[in-house]
């Protein structure tokens, strides 16, 4: 199985005005990919996403074998600012792990615990409005550049050893209580793809991981999405490239239902693993945060047009009024 746990992005997809922030109309949720995406809950959010898989593991050189199931939780809570949230994370494995005529063990208990925050530094559509050109067709629907510019978050964090390391063969904090993790995403949306890179450092300093996420989803209708996902890992103890895929139904505006499937390239160890969950959203002590998109100045002559509508509207209505007009 995968170390982390992050998230799909059913986030961008639904989402009806940019200027008014982090909170979308519908569920914002992480499931049921790995990555984490750019934009927070909104402030005074609360969000849960749950989720439950299975999964065999045989290693080609050490001859062993391990196959089980396991459970995912991930609190988020939006706090003092729009763009901040704080990111609870636990997995839960349970599972039988053999090696023919050696050994053969049953271990469970909590993989691994991961507390933190994640901050947006940057949205690109943040105090932007592109106005539409009422004369031209052509000129609304051209090429946009700003898509390419993405949104910019980070996320910080601390991995605690609840397991008395168990799970020794993930490397996880090998005997460290404790370890690091940072976090650079970023968040670009091309029309219905919303496209999400994470770039990570795990488990610093007791045993250095830089990893990655890459996800890329599609919205196809109000109700359905679906995603395609590569993570990698590499340290000196764990080297690989998981991929998986998935798609997730919205059941009501704060509720949504996911299932995923992934393998990797490898046979040290092969993985398969298949996945489903649920996320949940509580946000009635939500306050709408409206960002106010800066006035333009106009030029001389729209003043100057401005003054002249003005004074006819003044003339008009003086001569409904029965008023003598000089």
């Amino acid at each position: 199985m995968s170390n982390n746990k992050s998230p799909f992005i059913l986030l961008l997809l639904l989402i009806t005005n940019l200027s008014y922030g982090q909170f979308t109309d519908v569920i914002n949720s992480n499931r049921p990919g790995e990555s984490q995406a750019a934009f927070s809950v909104g402030k005074t959010v609360f969000q849960a996403e749950l989720g439950f898989s299975g999964f065999r593991e045989d290693h080609f050189d050490y001859n062993y074998e391990a196959s089980g199931f396991g459970s995912e939780l991930t609190l988020r809570y939006g706090a003092f600012f729009e763009q901040l949230e704080f990111i609870a994370d636990l997995s839960y494995q349970n599972e039988s792990y053999s090696i023919p005529d050696i050994t053969n063990e049953h271990r469970s208990g909590l993989r691994q615990t991961t507390i933190g925050a994640k901050f947006l530094v940057y949205d690109p559509y943040k105090n932007y409005e592109e106005k539409p050109n009422l004369r031209s067709w052509k000129a609304n629907h051209k090429f946009s550049w700003r898509q390419f510019i993405p949104a910019i978050g980070v996320y910080g964090g601390v991995n605690l050893d609840l397991s008395n390391n168990k799970f020794s063969r993930y490397g996880l904090l090998q005997n460290k209580k404790t370890s690091l993790k940072g976090m650079i995403i970023t968040q670009n949306q091309f029309g219905k793809f919303v496209f999400v890179t994470n770039i990570i450092l795990d488990r610093f300093p007791a045993q250095k991981s830089i990893d990655f996420v890459v996800t890329l989803t599609r919205g196809f209708n109000s109700r359905w999405s679906g995603f395609i996902e590569s993570q990698g890992y590499n340290s000196s103890y764990y080297t690989d490239i998981l991929f998986r895929g998935g798609a997730a139904y919205l059941v009501a505006q704060n509720i949504q239902v996911d299932a995923s499937l992934g393998t990797n390239l490898k046979n040290t160890p092969s993985l398969v693993f298949v996945g489903a969950g649920l996320a949940w959203r509580f946000d009635a002590n939500y306050n709408e945060v409206m960002l106010r998109i800066p006035k333009e100045e106009k030029s001389k002559d729209e003043k100057k047009k401005d003054k002249k509508k003005e004074k006819a509207k003044k003339r008009l209505d003086a001569i409904d009024a029965g008023e003598k007009v000089k």
